[in-house]
């Protein structure tokens, strides 16, 4: 990983002295998203948490399983930048796969400890695995990136309520960018191309951010408010190309302010490398 990633040293953590299973970061303000930190930042800090936690032979000589393959958050209250302590425990070591789990902490301004994700995850070898896929999908065909929306043309009201986007490089599709000018298609698809700013190429770490790094679906729907998510499973299936990634969003079910919204991620080679699903609550606009 490079050391000039603003990603990588984002996502960076420190074992704690005398805490197995127990580490230390430090989260930025330049991941804000709405209301707190954006929730595929967190997914990949805990992944990488994990990555440690997994990642070493076991005691009984066990190999270790550094790529999440299947990995669930539940976000229960907003990361906010500050100090964040990440505590993982192995749930399950087997030959093929291993299973962990995680909780992301923070101090509130009390001092008192809260909850902000749990998360538990299988992780694997992906390179095991690799170039053995099957699949019925298609990529989303989309115009070269030098024809789409780049994200730093978007108002600069909406950039200040989401820094995370310049640290991306996002170029969407225009046909989905409807809500950008009040013209929402309410199709239910948001589509484009995404990469790193600074350059990064893509990892399975990176694609936890990826599948939770566009605009949210509820936009295009006509709902332009914060839109939280409230618990997001994402699938690793290989291990990505460098390159500009594809990501196309959909949602089918909008019910009591709730909806659904899946992700497809795809690399340069055109390999379907993620999927997510979450689920994620529409609120009214903040004035």
């Amino acid at each position: 990983m490079s050391a000039q990633s603003e990603f990588d040293r984002e996502i960076a953590l420190d074992a704690a002295d005398g805490e197995p299973g127990t580490y230390r970061g430090q989260l930025g303000e330049g991941w804000r998203i709405g209301g707190g930190i954006n929730g595929g930042l967190l997914l990949a800090l805990a992944g990488h948490a994990l990555r440690r936690e997994l990642g070493e032979t076991s005691a009984d000589g066990i190999p270790g399983h550094s790529d999440p393959m299947a990995i669930s958050a539940y976000y229960l209250t907003p990361g906010v930048p500050g100090a964040v302590t990440v505590r993982t425990d192995t749930v399950r070591r087997g030959r093929a796969v291993s299973t962990g789990q995680a909780s992301l902490v923070q101090e509130d301004e009390t001092g008192r400890e809260v909850e902000r994700v749990r998360v538990l995850a299988t992780y694997g070898d992906l390179a095991a695995v690799d170039g053995d896929a099957t699949t019925t999908a298609t990529p989303p065909q989309l115009p070269d990136p030098e024809a789409c929306v780049s994200a730093a043309q978007a108002p600069p009201q909406f950039l200040k309520h989401a820094t995370l986007l310049e640290r991306l490089d996002l170029r969407l599709d225009p046909a989905t960018t409807g809500w950008a000018v009040g013209k929402p298609s309410g199709n239910g698809v948001i589509r484009g191309w995404f990469r790193m700013a600074d350059g990064r190429e893509p990892d399975p770490l990176l694609l936890l951010l990826a599948v939770d790094a566009l605009p949210p679906v509820a936009f295009e729907l006509g709902l332009p408010g914060w839109t939280p998510t409230l618990e997001l499973t994402a699938h690793v299936r290989c291990r990505p190309a460098p390159g500009w990634l594809r990501v196309n969003l959909t949602s089918r079910t909008l019910s009591g302010g709730y909806l659904e919204e899946d992700a497809e991620v795809w690399d340069s080679e055109g390999r379907l490398v993620a999927l997510s699903r979450q689920l994620a609550r529409a609120t009214s606009p903040r004035r």
